[in-house]
């Protein structure tokens, strides 16, 4: 039986072992030789801490954010209902029917992915637009890849607007106790100005993309360029109806989300206890099967979560965190400096991915005015490399499938000069934040 674990400083190394294989794990994606993703190394790393420490199965869970992750389970509920509705394709498909030229039509769609991501989630968002942008683009005879690009980079963005826009916004709200409302008007300006420089960007190489030589089996695009036709192109280009719509369960979700951003913005009561309400409400439904919605949850997610918290408490119990944050303030590098967080926050996202990211830095912030940089930059950074943000991995993998291939070269040229001034946009504005 495990009473009291390895005794010091054994369990301080075991513990510290444990942790840098885990985020190690974080950084590959797995671990070499072994069929894991980084949610099987979380849990591997949970159980393995558990033992170090001589924890009961209670003991450890201690170490856990029930209200992130009853937060996360609610709204992933939600979208799933919505996905199940057909809500996002309808609304995809309505957008690519107006007779718009390629700029302002580049504008709708961006501005409609980036405010349904501020209060769904980005990653089923991009789950259910991503295959219809393809089939518009190749309607309309334009390159999909800057506008599935396009499409990536704005659902990230757009979910930095809210604290329930993506899980690692959820997590800073949660443990920071950010107001809601004070969140969103601090962050409306850095977003808004990096939707912009998105936009700017993609209509710019939209227009100054050269021509290449026509050919009978290409299709001509508007801004001069030639996009070869596939094989199977005329019944591509056709954006097919979606046969899953449902207008009353669309329209059931929307009203339990709309009652929930009512009550974030104007009352006190708990979130995730009103998102398991609203959630509950969803599940009691003729026609959606329980099974059907729930089997929509992204339950490896919540699985990272739970390993990823269990880890990094054991690792906190060692100290030498906490020592090395009071060493480097002692050197005049300190998490209290908007521009040390962010630096910091922007390397750790793109090197172990944002969530394991934050998880890292919040036990060492403690102001809103950190909060609030930690979730714009940490989401913001998701948009420099293919592999900084599940919602670019979705898109690159759902395009393929349909045999437009993106790789990380073609998502460098629009990631890296995005990022930049969303980053630019948060510097700017981070002086009006929350106060």
């Amino acid at each position: 039986m495990l009473t009291d674990g390895l005794a010091p400083p054994w369990r301080d190394i075991a513990s510290a072992t444990i942790f840098a294989v885990v985020y190690i794990g974080m950084f590959l994606g797995g671990l070499p030789r072994l069929k894991l993703d980084r949610t099987g190394v979380a849990v591997l790393g949970a159980i393995a801490m558990t033992a170090v420490h001589g924890w009961s199965v209670p003991e450890a869970a201690v170490a856990i954010d029930l209200p992130t992750l009853a937060l996360l389970f609610a709204f992933m509920l939600i979208s799933a209902q919505l996905r199940l509705g057909g809500f996002y394709v309808a609304v995809t498909r309505a957008v690519g029917a107006w007779p718009l030229p390629a700029s302002a039509l580049l504008a709708v769609l961006l501005t409609v992915v980036a405010a349904l991501s501020a209060v769904f989630s980005n990653d089923v968002v991009c789950l259910a637009v991503t295959p219809v942008v393809v089939r518009i683009a190749w309607r309309r005879g334009w390159d999909p890849v800057p506008w599935l690009v396009g499409v990536a980079c704005a659902a990230n963005i757009g979910s930095a607007a809210t604290l329930i826009g993506n899980p690692q916004n959820m997590l800073i709200g949660s443990v920071l106790q950010v107001p809601f409302g004070a969140y969103v008007r601090a962050a409306a300006a850095p977003v808004a100005l990096a939707l912009l420089a998105l936009w700017a960007w993609l209509a710019w190489r939209l227009r100054a993309a050269p021509a290449a030589p026509s050919s009978p089996d290409a299709q001509s695009r508007s801004d001069g360029a030639a996009v070869p036709a596939r094989p199977d192109a005329p019944a591509r280009f056709e954006v097919p109806a979606d046969d899953t719509a449902d207008r009353w369960q669309s329209t059931k979700g929307l009203m339990v989300a709309a009652f929930l951003l009512i009550v974030f913005l104007w009352t006190d009561w708990r979130h995730d206890v009103a998102a398991l309400v609203g959630a509950g409400v969803l599940l009691l439904s003729r026609r959606l099967h329980s099974a059907h919605v729930m089997g929509l949850v992204d339950w490896p997610l919540l699985l990272l979560f739970v390993g990823l918290f269990i880890v990094n408490r054991g690792f906190e119990l060692t100290g030498w965190p906490a020592q090395a944050v009071a060493t480097l303030a002692q050197q005049g590098v300190t998490l209290a400096d908007p521009l040390v967080l962010a630096a910091v926050g922007v390397t750790l996202s793109n090197l172990i991915s944002n969530v394991p990211a934050v998880m890292l830095l919040l036990p060492h912030l403690s102001t809103p005015e950190q909060a609030v940089t930690l979730a714009l930059v940490s989401t913001f950074a998701g948009n420099l490399l293919l592999v900084g943000s599940i919602a670019n991995l979705i898109v690159a993998d759902l395009a393929a499938r349909d045999g437009v291939l993106i790789d990380w070269r073609q998502h460098l040229r629009i990631g890296v000069p995005v990022t930049a001034a969303s980053l630019l946009a948060w510097w700017l504005a981070h002086g009006g934040l929350i106060r």
